[in-house]
């Protein structure tokens, strides 16, 4: 795969192949033979970002040979490829400050088990200042490494906090499968464990879930690191089951963040409620949080996202009682070009004088 800024152009060499294309946001492309065997296609002007790919060659799919750089998005494996000019610049490594990555575990006393989690902390950490903390979530068949890996998060952070655009904060990921410790590969099954959707991950801790361990990881996150331990210093988002989980905290805990952020959030458990006592008791805990106070409830997504009449739906049954918040939507559907997107405008928001 070869960039450049505008239409990037796509060779692969497959001498003996009948029919070769290649796979990605752009939809299944088929690629053209030319001399030597080497297939090409251009496509059309892509706007900046980063984009994941494959090849399919006779109706076999796979990963471009010759590039190195690689990304797993559940558990399927893509080729990467940065278009500059724009965003794609943001989520790259640029010459500013770094921040740290930390990978930590720490004890869960409802389950019982050791669980990972992800902290990056600012360039500008030393230990001595503090920092306020926006907690991040993944969604279904990611883990505490999606927002790393496939949202770029700590290069946004990186950038953005360069350029001044954000108060320099810490950001903390954990792993939102209540019924998985850690990443695949990174448990003491190792191997064993496969990269699955969320809802494909028993939970021998039924009916506990996620949600209710939060007051946990805040613990933890305060107790260990340079943190400002208040409500109006927290921050808490998610994407797609990550965006289900942040509704969820928000009306179980209304006095631990002042931020809010549901971005594509899945919301299949509105669904799932039945009868007028679901409703009431649903619209009752909005009404507490609304009471609690709050500086910022923010909900983006797609107009073409499979969720986005139940985020209509949701923001309807908030508009019934009088709950405030932020809406703001935009093209394309259910993916991490977006997430990106909404991580780098929410992270502004926070935490401003």
């Amino acid at each position: 795969m070869l960039p450049d800024r505008t239409a990037p152009r796509s060779t692969r060499s497959a001498p003996k192949a009948i029919q070769v294309s290649v796979l990605g946001p752009w939809g299944n492309l088929p690629m053209e033979e030319g001399s030597g065997g080497v297939w090409e296609v251009t496509t059309v002007p892509l706007a900046s970002d980063l984009y994941t790919y494959r090849y399919q060659v006779d109706g076999q799919t796979g990963l471009d040979p010759l590039n190195a750089f690689t990304r797993r998005d559940v558990g399927t494996v893509f080729s990467l490829v940065y278009v500059d000019g724009g965003a794609g610049d943001l989520y790259q490594v640029q010459d500013v400050p770094h921040g740290a990555i930390v990978t930590t575990w720490y004890h869960s006393r409802s389950t019982g088990s050791d669980r990972r989690m992800n902290i990056y902390l600012p360039a500008s950490y030393d230990g001595k200042k503090r920092f306020p903390v926006l907690y991040l979530l993944h969604g279904s068949g990611n883990d505490e490494n999606g927002w790393l890996e496939l949202g770029a998060a700590a290069r946004i952070m990186d950038n953005l906090a360069a350029s001044g655009k954000i108060v320099p904060m810490i950001v903390v990921m954990p792993n939102g499968n209540i019924g998985a410790q850690a990443a695949p590969g990174e448990t003491s099954d190792n191997l064993r464990f496969r990269p699955v959707s969320s809802d494909r991950i028993p939970n021998p801790y039924r009916p506990l879930t996620f949600e209710e361990t939060m007051p946990e990881i805040v613990g933890y996150v305060d107790s260990h690191f340079k943190t400002i331990p208040k409500k109006t210093s927290r921050a808490v988002a998610g994407l797609s089951m990550g965006g289900g989980q942040t509704l969820r905290i928000g009306m179980d805990f209304p006095d631990m963040f002042d931020y809010y952020g549901l971005f594509s959030a899945g919301l299949r458990r509105l669904d799932d409620r039945d009868g007028e006592r679901a409703f009431q008791e649903f619209d009752e805990a909005l009404l507490r949080q609304k009471k609690a106070g709050y500086k910022l409830y923010w909900i983006e997504i797609g107009t073409d996202d499979f969720l986005y009449e139940r985020n209509i739906r949701l923001m309807q049954s908030m508009d019934s009682i009088g709950f405030p918040y932020i809406y703001t939507e935009t093209a394309g559907g259910h993916s991490w070009s977006n997430w990106r997107h909404y991580l780098t405008e929410f992270s502004q928001q926070l935490f401003q004088p």
